[in-house]
């Protein structure tokens, strides 16, 4: 923030030991499944610090799944999702007959999962899977089922913060997911 606001008070949701374990237990459950040239696809931006610690755990299971990027917005700096996916960065690799599994930070609305998994199934994937950080205990926007093939935490309905997740662009380097209290 700024030298003239104090920075506001954090109640820790998941600290990061909680984190880190749970990271190994989701690199074994992926680890298990079968897969046929793998590629993982984050989505950018609250999803960078989930995907690398998850990437280097399956790395540590004899994996090495190719890595590609999709940028995309919904939130931009409200709290509250625009309704509207904007694809701000494609990815750039060839998804025909691939396994890919799509790494998101928070299934919330399930809008923004819902359009990337459309998305890249429409490019003939041969099988597209989730994995998402945080699912958030809400009901999905109407017309959107869809449930995360893989999942960190739930999530009670809170505005969280940290470990990749934002407010307005501050906090995603927290080691720890948190909500501020208010006051």
């Amino acid at each position: 923030m700024n030298d003239l606001l104090p920075e506001p008070e954090i109640d820790i949701l998941f600290g990061s030991a909680q984190i880190a374990a749970r990271i190994e237990e989701l690199a074994d459950e992926i680890a298990t499944r079968h897969t046929r040239d793998l590629l993982i696809v984050p989505i950018l931006k609250g999803s960078f610090i989930f995907a690398a610690d998850l990437i280097r755990a399956l790395h540590d299971r004899g994996l090495s799944p190719q890595v590609d990027f999709l940028f995309l917005a919904s939130y931009h700096d409200g709290t509250t999702s625009s309704g509207k996916v904007d694809i701000l960065r494609d990815i750039e690799t060839d998804v025909a007959g691939r396994d890919v599994l799509i790494l998101d930070d928070i299934l919330e609305s399930g809008r923004t999962l819902r359009f990337a998994v459309d998305l890249i199934a429409g490019r003939k994937a041969e099988r597209v899977k989730t994995c998402v950080f945080l699912d958030k205990e809400v009901l999905r926007a109407p017309h959107i089922d869809l449930e995360a093939d893989y999942y960190g935490f739930k999530c009670p309905d809170l505005f969280v913060i940290g470990y990749g997740m934002d407010l307005a662009q501050r906090y995603r380097e927290l080691p720890f997911v948190g909500h501020i209290v208010k006051k």
